[in-house]
C-alpha cells in the first residue's frame, strides 16, 4: 500500500514558532472546510509526548465538558476552567492522557461547541497545556466566540494551498521564493526554460485549485483524474454548510448568490448584480448574504473604490462589488462541463478566460493578506480590477487575459487627476518586464505580490 502523500504547509512554520513562544496562549485558527487546519496541528503533535484531539462535530459527546450559559441546568456541577475541562474530558474517556507541559489539546470545529471557548482563560491563565481551537465556519459566529476569550487567545487564518506551497509538493526548494524575488525587484526577466516550467505549472495549479485533497491526488497520479469528483463533493459540502449553519438567513438567498458568482465573472461587467439572482431581488432582501459567504470562507469580496486615492480604508462603495470564489479551481469545477474541458485542455474559453484569470489574481491576493479593490467610472470610461499600496503610492494592477496594456492602467498613471498613482503593474502571460511606470511580472508570480512591495525599488 503506497505511503499518503503529506503536503508541506506555510502554517507548519506558523505552528513551530507559536510552540516556540514562551508565553504561548491558545491559538485559534480559522479558515474554510478542509483546507488543511486538522492535518497541521497533527503534524504539530508529533513534537509532543501526548496529544489529545476531541472533534465536537464527530464526538457530540464532549459538548457537554463545559456548561452551556444559553441552556443552564440546575445543580451543574460543571465549570469553565482547565480542571474541570480535563476532568470531564476523562470522565468520558479514561486513555486520554493530560501531562502538563508535554500534551497538545485540539479542540476541532468548536463551531458545534462555542461554549467551549469559555475555558480559555483558564487554559491562558495556568498555561499547563497547549490548546488550540479550530473549525471549519469559525468566521460566522467568531464574533460570539472572541468576545468570550478576548485578550486570553491569538488568532490566525488559514487558506487553501497558494502557488508556493504547490510548487514545494511538486519538488522545488524554498530557495526558489528569494530568486524570484530577486529577479522581480531587479526587473530581469527569468530564464526561459524557468518561465515555461512555472507557467506550466501555475496553469495545472488554477486547474486544480488549493485543495490538499485535490493536489494530493494530481501529486500522486500526474494526471487531473478524479480531481473533478473530489471537487463537486467539496461543493456539495460547502452546501450542506449553508444549510445547517446559516441562522437567521435564508438558506435558498444563500444557495442562489453562490450559484450565480460563475455565471457573473463570466459577464463583460463582473459587478455582482442582486437583480441577476432573482427577478425583482432588492438589496435589503439579500443583507447579510455575502457576508454570510465571505465569513465561511467560501467566497471573496472585492469593493469598488469611490475614487482611485489613499486611503483605501473607507474609501469605497459597500453595495458595488464583485465576488469571487476562494478557489479558482473549485470555480472551474462550477462552470459546465463543456467549459472544464476545454480548460483542462488548455483550450480558449472566450469570457470565462478573463473570469478565472481575475478569480486567481483575487484569491493569491488574499493568501497574501491584501484587501480587494477595483474602480470602475459610473460611465464606463476607466476601469481597474486591482488595487494595492506600498508606503507612499496607491498602485493599480492591471490582470488581462490578453497581452496588451489597457488605457485604463496608462490614464491612472499619467493622469492629473490621480496624484496617489505614479506607477502601475501589469500581471499577464508574459516574461519579466520593466518600463518605467509599469512593472510586468507573469501570473505565477502574484504570490509575491506583497514582498515585492515592501522590497522594489
Amino acid at each position: 500500500m503506497a505511503m499518503e502523500i503529506r503536503l508541506e504547509r506555510k502554517m507548519d512554520a506558523f505552528l513551530l514558532n507559536w510552540k516556540a513562544k514562551k508565553n504561548r496562549k491558545p491559538l485559534i485558527i480559522k479558515g474554510a472546510r478542509q483546507i488543511g487546519k486538522t492535518d497541521c496541528v497533527r503534524h504539530l503533535a508529533k513534537y509532543y509526548e501526548h496529544f489529545v484531539e476531541i472533534d465536537f462535530k464527530l464526538q457530540p459527546q464532549y459538548r457537554t465538558i463545559v456548561p452551556d450559559p444559553k441552556n443552564p441546568i440546575p445543580h451543574d456541577t460543571r465549570s469553565n476552567t482547565q480542571e474541570s475541562v480535563i476532568k470531564e474530558i476523562t470522565a468520558i474517556d479514561p486513555s486520554k492522557v493530560f501531562v502538563p507541559g508535554k500534551t497538545l489539546i485540539l479542540f476541532d470545529e468548536i463551531q458545534a461547541c462555542p461554549q467551549v471557548c469559555t475555558a480559555l482563560k483558564s487554559f491562558c491563565e495556568k498555561g499547563d497545556y497547549d490548546l488550540i481551537c479550530s473549525g471549519s465556519l469559525l468566521g460566522i459566529n467568531y464574533e460570539a466566540i472572541s468576545s468570550i476569550a478576548v485578550g486570553y487567545k491569538e488568532d490566525v487564518t488559514m487558506h487553501g494551498l497558494d502557488f508556493e506551497e504547490f510548487l514545494w509538493a511538486k519538488g522545488y526548494p524554498k530557495s526558489l521564493r528569494s530568486e524570484l524575488l530577486k529577479s522581480m525587484v531587479e526587473g530581469i526577466p527569468l530564464s526561459e526554460s524557468l518561465f515555461s516550467a512555472l507557467r506550466s505549472h501555475f496553469f495545472d495549479f488554477s486547474v486544480l485549485g488549493g485543495m490538499p485533497a485535490v493536489v494530493k491526488d494530481f501529486i500522486a497520479t500526474g494526471t487531473f483524474s478524479g480531481s473533478l469528483s473530489t471537487q463537486r463533493q467539496i461543493i456539495l459540502d460547502y452546501r450542506d454548510d449553508m444549510k445547517q449553519y446559516a441562522g437567521g438567513l435564508d438558506k435558498a438567498k444563500i444557495e442562489a448568490v453562490y450559484d450565480r458568482i460563475p455565471v457573473q465573472l463570466g459577464k463583460d461587467n463582473p459587478k455582482f448584480q442582486l437583480t441577476k439572482v432573482a427577478h425583482g431581488a432588492r438589496a435589503r432582501e439579500y443583507e447579510g448574504v455575502k457576508e454570510w459567504l465571505k465569513d465561511s470562507g467560501i467566497v471573496l469580496i472585492s469593493y469598488n473604490l469611490n475614487f482611485p486615492e489613499l486611503p483605501l480604508k473607507g474609501n469605497y462603495q459597500p453595495d458595488n462589488f464583485r465576488l469571487y470564489l476562494s478557489d479558482t479551481g473549485l470555480l472551474i469545477a462550477s462552470l459546465d462541463e463543456e467549459t472544464q474541458e476545454d480548460l483542462r485542455a488548455n483550450k480558449n474559453l472566450g469570457v470565462y478566460r478573463g473570469a478565472v484569470t481575475e478569480n486567481m489574481i483575487a484569491d493569491s491576493f488574499a493568501k497574501q493578506g491584501l484587501e480587494l479593490f477595483f474602480y470602475k467610472r459610473e460611465d464606463g470610461t476607466l476601469e481597474e480590477d486591482f488595487f494595492v499600496r506600498d508606503a507612499h503610492n496607491l498602485i493599480p494592477v492591471e490582470a488581462k487575459s490578453r497581452n496588451g496594456h489597457s488605457k485604463s492602467l496608462k490614464a491612472l498613471i499619467e493622469g492629473d487627476k490621480y496624484p496617489d498613482v505614479s506607477w502601475g503593474i501589469k500581471l499577464g502571460d508574459t516574461n519579466i518586464g520593466d518600463s518605467g511606470t509599469i512593472k510586468t511580472f507573469p501570473y505565477f508570480l502574484s504570490f509575491l505580490l506583497k514582498d515585492y512591495l515592501k522590497n522594489h525599488k
